[in-house]
């Protein structure tokens, strides 16, 4: 593990000699843009392991993506190496089927403290409820950045994560009817204490993400990357490409439907990640992942 090949990996050649929040943000957007968020291993027939070690060889030396556990962990390692005090903390993720957070810590995330602020970085959560930069731990304060406006609220200890997001217009009118677009704004995206964890605290969750029938990760293959002005995402055969306030308080969300040849080709060429074993598509929910936070 070598954090120049990590840097090589998210094409960042900045400064890193001073742990501020400037160099912070730089990798972080680095980072976001270059790391898939995707759970392509589930349907490749591949195990996702949350040790440091093969999570840094899959996402720097296979060049692939991962999810929260794996994306964050791994920023956690970069951040520590650089010198930032860093902590990894848990989420429950808000569930719109349920009207509720889900009851078990199923999303991991990292609090790093900068001259006596604390900052939430939050690099694996992908689609449009990905920050694009770190947060201020402050209660009730907008954070207005290129996705949208972010927003944390805390009572008694637990904090809730927000999103305002904008209106969003489908040219495609085959979709612009569809669950591919919302028509109410999805604002609880999870909440969150902030108790530390280790690692070890997520493996429960780790397997029943990956192997339950109920899990989304297991009923659909996802793989979103975040761009400069917005982001592209696969859901199973659903290439969904956004462009984030193309037009004034209006986000451009384009979609097509992939055949099977012309998804392997896009997880390829957009996403540029590069399987070792063949991609089953699914997309088993008729929920949209843009109304569904994962």
């Amino acid at each position: 593990m070598n954090i120049t090949e990590y840097f090589t990996r998210i094409s960042y050649n900045g400064s890193y000699k001073n742990p501020d929040l400037e160099t912070l943000t730089a990798i972080f957007q680095h980072h976001i843009r270059a790391v898939p968020f995707e759970n392509l291993s589930i349907h490749c027939g591949e195990t996702i392991e949350l040790d440091l070690e093969p999570v840094y060889d899959k996402i720097v030396r296979k060049k692939r993506g991962g999810w929260c556990m794996e994306n964050n962990h791994l920023l956690y390692w970069v951040l520590k190496t650089l010198g930032y005090d860093t902590t990894i903390i848990g989420a429950k993720v808000y569930s719109p089927e349920e009207n509720a957070y889900h009851h078990h810590i199923d999303h991991l995330m990292l609090k790093v403290v900068l001259d006596g602020k604390a900052y939430i970085v939050d690099g694996g959560f992908g689609m449009v409820y990905q920050m694009w930069q770190p947060m201020e731990l402050i209660s009730g304060k907008d954070q207005s950045q290129v996705p949208g406006i972010f927003r944390f609220t805390e009572d008694n200890g637990i904090w809730y994560f927000e999103k305002i997001r904008r209106k969003q217009y489908n040219p495609n009118q085959s979709f612009s009817n569809s669950n591919n677009l919302e028509k109410d704004a999805c604002k609880k995206v999870y909440l969150f204490t902030l108790e530390p964890r280790e690692i070890e605290d997520f493996r429960p969750q780790n397997v029943y993400l990956q192997t339950s029938p109920d899990s989304l990760f297991v009923t659909k293959s996802i793989c979103s990357l975040q761009t400069t002005d917005g982001l592209w995402a696969l859901v199973g055969w659903k290439l969904t490409k956004v462009k984030y306030n193309y037009k004034e308080n209006m986000d451009l969300v384009e979609t097509m439907t992939l055949t099977d040849e012309e998804v392997e080709k896009t997880v390829k060429d957009k996403f540029r990640v590069m399987l070792d074993h063949k991609l089953i598509p699914v997309n088993s929910s008729r929920l949209s992942m843009f109304c569904k936070p994962v």
